[in-house]
């Protein structure tokens, strides 16, 4: 199994996202969530749902972002 960056995927209220992605990023999204669901025990269903957990796993973890909103 991947070591992937995001934990258990809860599922939240649905958010609507109006958005144009690359193919190649799409693709990707796809890959993404058939390993993750693979990982679980529910199946992810729309890769596009990984927007939001992803964003918010990488303004998490991101020391140059978390060091300027302390600084504010």
């Amino acid at each position: 199994m991947a070591k992937l960056k995001l934990g258990p995927f809860i599922d939240n209220k649905p958010v609507k996202v109006s958005m144009e992605l690359p193919g190649s990023l799409y693709r990707d999204l796809l890959a993404y969530a058939d390993l993750l669901g693979s990982e679980q025990v529910n199946p992810i269903g729309d890769p596009i749902r990984l927007i939001v957990p992803m964003l918010q796993r990488f303004m998490a973890t991101d020391r140059g972002f978390a060091k300027a909103r302390r600084s504010q």
